[in-house]
């Protein structure tokens, strides 16, 4: 059994398409106002690494864990946000250990491996 000190940080990334992208956008800046410790990525219009559709990615550190994922649940609107745990496995962590808020999305796990 691994002890949650075994996570490292969080990545939540938010999913969109062409359509939602300006709801993501909007979602995005609401973020960094309410959550400003934690790190945005690039926002990707094309789908990278394991991620079937364009997204941006939420870095945030565990002990944001429990306010900033409810808020995220409150706020997401109809978009899809993936979250998963950065313990040092990737393909485990993305596989096995994620979150789902919205519909899941199937990944592209061979990238990892």
């Amino acid at each position: 059994m691994l002890d949650s000190s075994a996570i490292i940080d969080w990545h939540a990334h938010v999913y969109f398409d062409p359509a939602s992208r300006p709801d993501a956008i909007a979602l995005r800046k609401a973020i960094v106002a309410a959550f400003p410790d934690v790190t945005m990525g690039r926002v990707h219009d094309v789908p990278v690494g394991p991620h079937p559709v364009p997204m941006y990615q939420v870095l945030f550190p565990p002990a944001l864990f429990a306010t900033l994922v409810p808020w995220l649940t409150l706020n997401r609107g109809e978009l899809t946000v993936f979250l998963h745990p950065n313990t040092g496995e990737a393909l485990i962590d993305h596989r096995d250990r994620a979150l789902w808020l919205g519909a899941q999305a199937p990944l592209k796990l061979d990238v990892l491996k």
